[in-house]
């Protein structure tokens, strides 16, 4: 709670995207490959459309996808298939270090990790599970300016003074309208994964989404 305090004092930077190694999840994919490329990705040698190299410790394989020609998403794969064991102990703790890093916040009162009785293989193959963990980026840039606009429509109901005195009503108000913003913001910039099976076998896909370039059903 006095982290959610602190945090309504200020406002992050409106449209600040998903950023991959510190490169923004945007702009064309050439660029995109050309600054990869710059991070130490190679292109396949197996003639894929996959970059491999390095991340996060892990052998992966890094997919650019592109809306209208703007890149919208970073796909990155483990380059190596593991059993269920293995897995869920990288699921976890790959939860524990985005849980850890204070670049991120989660909705979820209770963490993603999964339980050491959970048999991954048995919940994929026999019952469908689908295993998934979302984080938000938290913007980097600060300004009150663009928060105290976004937020003074829902305190209309409130004079200046009020404001200005807030009694504990008007500060849980307060405090509601700017997490609601901060929510929409970070919405826009989220990192998820899943585990991912192939004959019997799991890895890790991850993604770096742009939500500003998705597609929003603009072309239907």
């Amino acid at each position: 709670m006095f982290m959610l305090l602190m945090m309504s004092a200020v406002a992050f930077g409106q449209q600040e995207v998903t950023k991959f190694l510190g490169i923004p999840v945007d702009g064309s994919k050439e660029e995109m490959i050309r600054k990869l490329k710059g991070k130490g990705f190679k292109p396949d040698p197996q003639g894929s459309e996959a970059l491999v190299g390095q991340f996060n410790g892990t052998d992966v394989n890094v997919y650019v996808a592109t809306n209208n020609d703007k890149v919208c998403r970073i796909m990155v794969c483990d380059a190596h298939l593991m059993g269920g064991t293995d897995i869920k102990i990288r699921f976890n703790d790959l939860c524990r270090q985005f849980q850890n890093n204070k670049k991120y916040m989660f909705i979820s009162s209770t963490g993603y990790e999964l339980p050491d009785d959970e048999d991954v293989g048995y919940e994929i193959t026999v019952n469908d599970k689908r295993y998934e963990a979302i984080y938000y980026q938290l913007p980097s840039v600060i300004d009150s300016t663009a928060m105290a606009e976004a937020i003074m429509p829902s305190l209309s109901q409130y004079t200046e003074e009020q404001l200005a005195n807030p009694t504990y009503e008007v500060r849980v108000d307060m405090i509601a309208a700017t997490l609601t913003y901060m929510y929409e913001l970070c919405a826009k910039r989220p990192v998820w994964f899943m585990i991912s099976s192939l004959y019997g076998q799991y890895y890790i896909t991850m993604f770096y989404d742009n939500e500003y370039n998705r597609a929003n059903g603009e072309d239907l």
